[in-house]
């Protein structure tokens, strides 16, 4: 134990990270000994799911703030071959909760797929912690070493995992509801904290471990806090009073099979995170198919909802965009901040945790305000959101490259810039996210709606690969990321985004009458795809829930 006189910045931050984790662990201990089926108004079932996710967000965003450094610091990779896998491994994680939340919809259930998800996640954030040869400095000896294989297949495992529990979980707090009953919104909002605390309080501890003390004990704690969240999970069970149970009986047979492929999924992810170019072709057949697929089914329809599946086209085909900019947080920047700023003793990771506390604190302010403008009648549209949002993260890069000032490595950027990139980031995010996702379930027809959703996370995942090609840009042709270089790659596509954010807002007016507002509440509020409004709720997906209705 370091002497509290000796202690830095990220000392200090590490600390009031346990003592603030300690006392949302004493809330729940609380809530777990009362009797009652309530607690503040609200079913006990949906506090098992926030501390539940709140562990496995812990325990996922832990890990995502340390992965690039590993990579970088660890295993040897180049700055641009570190950026691609951690933009390949994003955008897996991004697409595999489609199928997960598909097989759990048809057959498993949500409960029963969260579970497996769960085990299969913790044994893969557990893998983690084991490390190969230490004390190599030699890039092609490091990753001639066995133990490489396994670090690819924990990376695989906690994709699978993400898969079958990302989605279902935040279900599930919709099944506790009624679909009239108005205290939905109040519950995705705690549930919403539950995810942001969790995403913070990792990144912050399992970020300080990781780095201070050695990568395993950072790892290693990450896997704990999976551990508990499926704990807390499978005790909790009679609180969901029967919730996310299989859609019709299922027998041991079918269920076993279903594991059985989805263990078997984990060998293929294994080989798809080292290619990472074969990710990018599937990525391509694999949108323009879904697009073909999208047109077909529009052309079928009538005038009204065939253009609102043109509102979705245009609203989708933003999304990687601004997930590609946004997702710089995890990749370039935060290997920007570990080389090129004046830091002041705080730990590279634990800047990660910037965006969800703004998350929580612009989260309800946001939330507030497209509420009081739609009494006025002022609300901007969802579309002008979208040019609103890739404004702001344009806007960001900006105002980095500005705050850096020189593409002298021997000059220090003040720390200050990295919060106001993360600040207009986030403010742009809370244009987007919620946005999208509320769009989505209200302009899809029916029929189409959890394939409209799909869609959604999977252009969200290929902004996470697209991420990580521009990421990999900033290592130029040595690999190595140069200051000026990456700068001038920030300044391009400051620029750029801010152009098509001009664009986006002049056809606004356009994409706002293919929408067709007028005449969505014929639709009926029950008819909304409540069953969606959870899935992706994270610090990416924050806000508040996606039914809101803006």
């Amino acid at each position: 134990m370091k002497d509290m006189s000796l202690w830095t910045e990220g000392d200090w931050i590490g600390a009031a990270g346990a003592v603030f984790l300690l006392a949302v662990l004493a809330v729940g201990g609380i809530i777990a000994t009362r009797k009652s089926d309530e607690f503040a108004g609200h079913p006990r079932g949906l506090f098992v799911l926030f501390y539940a996710e709140m562990w496995e967000r812990f325990s996922y965003y832990g890990m995502r703030a340390l992965l690039i450094l590993y990579l970088v610091k660890f295993w040897l990779f180049s700055d641009g071959q570190s950026n691609l896998i951690y933009g390949a491994y994003t955008s897996l994680v991004y697409i595999t909760p489609v199928l997960g939340g598909y097989i759990a919809d048809r057959w498993l259930g949500q409960r029963k797929a969260v579970l497996f998800g769960g085990i299969v996640l913790a044994v893969g954030h557990l893998f983690m912690a084991y490390e190969g040869l230490q004390g190599v400095t030699d890039p092609a000896t490091k990753q001639a070493d066995p133990a490489l294989n396994v670090f690819w297949l924990a990376l695989a495992l906690i994709i699978v995992g993400s898969g079958f529990l990302k989605a279902n979980i935040s279900v599930i707090v919709g099944q506790l509801y009624k679909m009239t009953d108005t205290r939905r919104d109040a519950a995705y909002t705690i549930f919403y904290m539950g995810v942001n605390t969790g995403a913070t309080l990792g990144t912050i501890l399992v970020g300080y471990l990781g780095e201070t003390i050695g990568w395993s004990w950072g790892f290693g704690l990450a896997g704990i806090g999976m551990v508990l969240g499926l704990i807390i999970f499978v005790i909790g069970r009679p609180a969901l009073k029967g919730r996310g149970e299989p859609p019709k009986p299922l027998t041991k047979n079918r269920e076993f099979v279903l594991y059985g492929v989805a263990i078997a999924s984990v060998a293929v992810i294994w080989f798809l995170i080292q290619y990472v170019s074969v990710i990018q072709t599937l990525l391509m057949v694999s949108g323009v198919a879904m697009l073909g697929y999208t047109l077909y089914e529009a052309f079928k329809l009538p005038k009204e909802p065939r253009e609102r599946i043109f509102a979705i086209l245009f609203l989708i085909a933003l999304n990687p965009i601004f997930w590609g900019l946004f997702e710089q947080a995890g990749g370039s920047l935060s290997l920007y901040t570990d080389k090129f700023v004046d830091r002041g003793g705080v730990p590279t990771s634990l800047f990660q945790s910037i965006n969800p506390i703004y998350i929580v604190l612009f989260g309800p302010i946001f939330a507030g305000l497209w509420a009081w403008l739609g009494k006025k009648g002022l609300e901007p549209s969802a579309p002008a959101k979208f040019a609103l949002a890739l404004a702001q993260v344009g806007l960001g890069f900006l105002v980095f490259v500005w705050g850096a000032g020189t593409g002298d490595p021997a000059v220090m950027t003040s720390v200050i810039f990295v919060f106001l990139i993360y600040m207009l980031h986030t403010t742009g995010e809370l244009c987007l996210s919620p946005v999208g996702l509320s769009a989505m379930t209200r302009l899809a027809p029916l029929h189409l709606g959890s394939f409209i959703m799909g869609a959604w996370f999977y252009m969200t995942a290929v902004g996470n690969f697209v991420a990580g090609k521009i990421g990999e840009a900033t290592g130029g042709e040595s690999g190595t990321m140069d200051k000026a270089l990456t700068l001038g790659i920030y300044s391009k596509i400051g620029w750029v985004t801010l152009g098509v954010a001009v664009v986006v807002l002049a056809l606004s007016p356009i994409v706002r009458r293919w929408m067709h507002i007028d005449t969505l509440a014929d639709r009926g509020m029950d008819a909304d795809l409540e069953g969606q409004s959870g899935i992706g709720l994270e610090a990416q997906e924050a806000g508040l829930h996606p039914t809101t209705r803006h």
